[in-house]
């Protein structure tokens, strides 16, 4: 069964149209994507490496997805933080950290970022099968490093960093 999106305008309000996974998004027309950073209690990131199959396989990257029609976003972070890590969240416990507006390929992205804090550990992670490859704890510091190494997309890693300045050290823009 296809993916399908709710459609929105630049100021997130729902046009009432969606589109399905891989369709062009008309210029103007935007489809959520949300990202969670999982950091537990002794300050380390949960990353993952995408599948190989999927755009950036193998690369690693912070957890997130596209928000599927009828989802609000903070049920689709919910979804994908267990969908692609096997940690359940209520959807209180995930911090909103702001938005931005995002093109690439013919799609227009509203990409919402959240934060999660709690006490994880290797054993709580179940990893999604043609989703996600690995999983690693690392400090942020540490996914700086991958990101100069070409192991971790630098996009993700450029965006974490304006979003979650009090986990990677730096000031907001």
């Amino acid at each position: 069964m296809p993916e399908m999106f709710d459609l929105y305008d630049k100021d997130l309000q729902p046009l009432g149209e969606i589109c399905e996974r891989g369709d062009p998004i008309p210029s103007g027309k935007f489809h959520i994507v949300v990202t969670v950073l999982p950091v537990n209690f002794e300050n380390k990131v949960l990353i993952t490496k995408r599948a190989f199959g999927k755009p950036y396989g193998g690369m690693w990257e912070i957890t997130g997805g596209a928000v599927i029609a009828g989802e609000t976003p903070l049920q689709g972070a919910v979804r994908e933080l267990r969908e692609e890590t096997g940690l359940r969240a209520l959807p209180e416990a995930l911090e909103y950290r702001g938005q931005i507006l995002f093109r690439m390929s013919g799609h227009s992205h509203i990409v919402m970022f959240y934060a999660f804090r709690a006490d994880f550990h290797e054993d709580d992670i179940i990893l999604q099968p043609g989703e996600t490859e690995a999983a690693r704890f690392v400090y942020p510091s540490e996914i700086e490093q991958m990101a100069k190494n070409g192991e971790f997309l630098s996009f993700g890693y450029q965006r974490a960093k304006a979003v979650y300045p009090d986990i990677f050290g730096e000031e907001m823009p």
